[in-house]
């Protein structure tokens, strides 16, 4: 009998020692100077809790999954209960499956299934190539990427590795909502939000991956559907003038990769995508992106370039801040001042210098769980551009998070 409770709780220690689990909460609170024509308040403060736990059944097999919980004081999130999955909703969920996958590791092959963060651009601050990787633009300044339910396979070593994702269906970023100010809408015109009209077809994509000693590259395809959607928009003019829009989601093909060579003194980095749509109201356009990047010391400096080059114009009305943030000049600034301080500073500029956004961070953490960060987005210029239009949203912001 005391052999075999022994054996038990020996059985049960080592079974504590493959789970673990983390989480933070998580207070957001911006402050707006000025009101915008679609929404007076100045101030919006939202609560994050997420927990994540992993466990690891075998060497082979490893288990994940993570849940969110989220309020706000301006109704971006949902007031009704349930657990979404599939993010496809206009507000943020109120509980929502973060992540949640299996995976099963031998030799060079990986194969992860669920709920999970697929990335694939290696450029700062625009990633052409990212196409399983929709956000959540409910403040365009700064968004959250959300996971996508796939099944990934990935083989290779350290040197070259193909890397293959099939998804059942398309997750959508998440626009800004109609009556809040991050969505720039005609004054003094009453608006109709007829939804989103979602495809039904699967997507897909594949990818290889090259590391050598004196180079990175890769070369990837996609076929799948624009997870950034097109604007179906109408007036109805009577009695009283009505805009009516729908959310529509065209099939795209893509094109890409990206290259990384490493000098003594600076990292050169490029990546560029060509995207093409039978879809007569989509454009077809090359998005790229060229960078330099330095480390030095506790210093970190990227500088580079975004372009466009459209190929076939058709799209009228689109919600698309990749394009928005192209024909640019990209720059970002870092410095860790200690073991828990950094500063940061980022900048969009627009290529004719008639608009641009300009983001200052600092962030301390305050004893072992407690993080603050501080940061000022400042964004100006015309309304007839994509940053322009966003002039009266600069705003600052206060990020409490405590780590679990």
């Amino acid at each position: 009998m005391m052999r075999r409770l022994a054996l038990l709780l020996v059985s049960t220690a080592c079974a504590a020692q493959d789970f673990s689990q983390r989480g933070f909460l998580e207070n957001t609170t911006d402050f707006y100077p000025r009101v915008a024509p679609n929404d007076s308040g100045h101030v919006v403060s939202g609560m994050l809790l997420r927990y994540e736990a992993f466990y690891k059944a075998s060497s082979h097999w490893h288990f994940a999954c993570g849940i969110d919980a989220r309020t706000d004081s301006h109704r971006d999130v949902e007031r009704t209960f349930g657990l979404s999955w599939w993010d496809r909703s206009l507000r943020q969920p109120a509980f929502e499956v973060e992540h949640c996958s299996v995976t099963y590791t031998q030799g060079k092959l990986n194969f992860q299934v669920g709920k999970q963060s697929i990335r694939w651009g290696k450029a700062d601050i625009l990633n052409p190539t990212d196409r399983f990787a929709p956000q959540d633009y409910i403040n365009v300044a700064d968004p959250d990427y959300l996971g996508v339910t796939a099944a990934r396979l990935t083989y290779g070593g350290q040197s070259n590795s193909i890397d293959a994702v099939f998804t059942p269906r398309l997750t959508p970023s998440r626009m800004p909502l109609i009556d809040q100010r991050w969505s720039v809408a005609p004054e003094n015109v009453p608006i109709v939000d007829l939804g989103s009209h979602f495809p039904g077809g699967t997507q897909y994509g594949a990818r290889f991956n090259h590391i050598g000693s004196a180079d990175e590259f890769s070369l990837s395809f996609f076929d799948g559907y624009n997870h950034l959607p097109l604007i179906n928009a109408s007036i109805e003019p009577a009695p009283v003038p009505i805009l009516e829009f729908l959310r529509f989601y065209p099939r795209i093909r893509t094109y890409g990769g990206d290259l990384a060579v490493p000098t003594r003194w600076l990292t050169f980095k490029s990546e560029a995508a060509y995207f093409t749509s039978t879809n007569v109201k989509a454009d077809e356009y090359v998005l790229y992106v060229m960078q330099m990047e330095r480390q030095a010391g506790e210093w970190f400096f990227v500088g580079g370039y975004a372009g466009e080059v459209v190929t076939e114009h058709r799209a009228i009305f689109d919600f698309d801040p990749e394009r928005g943030l192209a024909r640019a000049f990209l720059g970002r600034v870092g410095y860790n001042i200690g073991a828990n301080r950094s500063i940061a500073l980022k900048a969009v500029v627009r290529e004719n210098g008639r608009a641009s956004w300009t983001r200052a961070e600092y962030s301390q953490g305050l004893g072992q769980h407690l993080r603050a960060t501080l940061s000022y987005n400042w964004l100006r210029g015309e309304p007839n551009d994509f940053l322009g239009q966003f002039y009266r949203n600069s705003f600052f912001s206060i990020v409490l998070r405590y780590s679990f």
